[in-house]
């Protein structure tokens, strides 16, 4: 394996494998650290969602609170700073739902679903490059803003769809 680039949050390999036929295979893949995405639920039910400028696809998007993991950080610990961060809200209860690939065909990116309940408002702390505000919606309303083509973040869907799902068992 050939390091190729290397970035703050990923670098990119060169990667040998060897194809049914015998020869050899060359794929770029790009090595992630990890990352979580947060289902905030208010007492209520409502979800904290955000809007936030992506740079990579130029434009503003709605999305679950999410970013990606420190070197060593532990999944639990990230989605309580990354809460915090975008929306300032603090969770009294946190749990992890499940993990999942993001794009598995090219990048080795594992991510980690948590619910955060028991949520204590408080000042967000963005980064530098993020531009961000908070929407409070339903779950109808949610789904509404997926139906219409709202919201096109996968994290999102998945967070959201497992979240339907739990209130429709």
């Amino acid at each position: 394996m050939d390091i190729l680039f290397t970035s703050r949050l990923f670098k990119v390999v060169r990667k040998v494998t060897t194809g049914r036929s015998g020869k050899p295979l060359e794929r770029h893949i790009i090595e992630h650290p990890g990352a979580v995405v947060i289902l905030p639920i208010l007492p209520d039910g409502r979800i904290v969602l955000i809007k936030q400028q992506r740079v990579a696809v130029d434009e503003e998007i709605i999305e679950l609170p999410a970013g990606t993991r420190e070197a060593n950080e532990l999944p639990l610990i990230t989605a309580r700073r990354e809460l915090a961060e975008e929306t300032g809200f603090a969770a009294g209860e946190m749990t992890e739902i499940f993990r999942f690939y993001t794009s598995p065909g090219f990048i080795k990116e594992e991510m980690y679903l948590f619910k955060a309940e028991r949520l204590v408002a408080g000042p967000t702390n963005l980064e530098d490059g993020e531009k961000i505000t908070q929407m409070i919606v339903d779950l109808p309303e949610a789904m509404n803003m997926v139906n219409a083509g709202q919201i096109r973040d996968a994290k999102t869907l998945i967070g959201l769809l497992w979240y339907q799902r739990q209130i429709t068992l």
